[in-house]
């Protein structure tokens, strides 16, 4: 029997390669994904919500939303919204799927919570190598634009760009491929998995005492049947 299985999403390449790998495991059937979010926007992603909903849309799956009062809430508050808005979905959920990569203690720490609600902790990604996943971001053809960057890492000019062989090659020494310690974070705007895909106006990058935001208007463009 699958087990079914929710999927963190960032709106990010990482997520959307979790997707796609459990997707094509005979083990576990995706039922949804869930976001959480503060002031209508996806933490560091600096995702409008209405854009991972357009995600979600394209996909397929229902979206689980969940708001968070403050991006790094105290984990007695954190920890319960997550688990009690994926409780309270409607949602039959099994298991809980993550993107994480680094063997960071990023895992033990979800499980401490995931599990004793009664689901699985799974993580498609975890361990492995951060060019190969890179390069299987681009085969699979996940498309996806760069939306924020840390500035004690890569300047604002790299963010608009398309994440490509070419802008991995380019990116400085010491700075992650997939931008697992937070360098860079993503949009896909299409994927094996979208029915469509998200067609982005790019306007201003936003810049703070840290970290720059590409800002955009975004259009979901539905395959025509």
């Amino acid at each position: 029997m699958k087990k079914n299985v929710v999927i963190s999403w960032s709106s990010g390449k990482d997520s959307t390669l979790t997707l796609l790998r459990l997707l094509e495991n005979p083990n576990y059937q995706v039922v949804g994904l869930y976001t959480t979010y503060v002031k209508d926007e996806v933490p560091f992603q600096a995702t409008p919500i209405e854009v991972v909903e357009m995600q979600a849309s394209l996909i397929g799956l229902p979206l689980i939303t969940i708001e968070l009062p403050e991006v790094f809430p105290a984990n007695k508050v954190y920890q319960p919204l997550v688990v009690n808005g994926i409780k309270n979905s409607g949602l039959n959920i099994e298991a809980v799927a993550f993107g994480d990569m680094f063997c960071n203690g990023i895992a033990d720490y979800r499980r401490s919570y995931i599990e004793p609600a009664g689901l699985e902790c799974v993580f498609p990604l975890l361990g492995e190598n951060s060019s190969d996943l890179a390069n299987e971001i681009i085969e699979r053809g996940i498309q996806t634009t760069v939306t924020t960057t840390d500035g004690q890492a890569l300047s604002k000019e790299w963010c608009g760009l398309e994440y490509s062989r070419e802008f991995i090659q380019s990116l400085p020494q010491g700075v992650d491929p997939c931008g697992e310690d937070g360098e860079f974070h993503t949009l896909v705007t299409s994927a094996p998995c979208f029915d469509g895909c998200i067609i982005l106006t790019l306007e201003e990058i936003e810049t703070g005492d840290r970290f720059s935001h590409q800002r955009y208007q975004a259009t979901a463009l539905p395959n025509s049947n």
